[in-house]
């Protein structure tokens, strides 16, 4: 934990709101449970020295994408690298409202709630999210993860001849299920490609008698 954590007394009230729905186990009926699919967009990779840019996500509920329901906030650029913004198009002095850190990750927790978390690669996000979290003195997030990039080879058959690769990227999931890539590599845009691919991924895989949230999580 870093030198600025609080002290479980010292929380403020929107971290306690959002631990206090973890109380309850999630819903054994696939169906009843709620997914929040997320993408960050950062100035690098580096979880210690780099910044979240931005932060999109939507929600799924009853395999359907919840369009009322979209997460899109940029956050002020405390740091800046010019090397990345090609990739994220996200200009330092640019004319979207942005939001501090802080007020971001209180108006994140408030979305995302208990839902599972998907991700596509999520290690990434979380690792920059987690980050952000103990820099501003809170524990790291307590949901459930999915990572698109790891159910996607259960659908896979294995082969002598066919090997699964150890790694497949998002563009590569695109392409497999046809979907558009207009507005990839931004944080809304690839959250929505992602939910897209875990909505495909699960249809394939509902097919399977073990199917369950468990099953995903092995």
């Amino acid at each position: 934990m870093g030198l600025f954590t609080r002290t479980p007394k010292n929380l403020p009230d929107y971290w306690i709101k959002y631990a206090s729905l973890f109380k309850e186990s999630p819903s054994k009926d696939f169906n009843d449970l709620i997914f929040v699919v997320l993408d960050t967009e950062t100035t690098g990779f580096s979880f210690e020295d780099d910044r979240i840019l931005s932060i999109g996500a939507v929600k799924i509920k009853k395999e359907t994408i919840s369009v009322q329901e979209v997460f899109d906030i940029y956050l002020a650029q405390e740091k800046f690298n010019k090397e990345t913004v090609h990739v994220h198009g996200l200009l330092k002095n640019g004319q979207r409202e942005c939001i501090s850190e802080a007020l971001a990750l209180e108006k994140f927790l408030d979305y995302v709630g208990n839902a599972i978390i998907v991700a596509h690669h999520a290690g990434f996000d979380m690792g920059m999210l987690n980050t952000a979290l103990e820099r501003n003195g809170l524990p790291k997030l307590k949901n459930t993860v999915l990572d698109t990039g790891v159910i996607y080879k259960k659908t896979l058959i294995k082969s002598y001849l066919v090997q699964p690769k150890s790694n497949y990227t998002l563009d590569e999931l695109a392409e497999k299920f046809s979907i558009s890539r207009k507005d990839r590599h931004t944080a809304l845009g690839d959250a929505y490609i992602t939910a897209v691919a875990f909505l495909k991924i699960i249809s394939r895989l509902k097919e399977k008698k073990n199917f369950s949230l468990k099953y995903l999580l092995r």
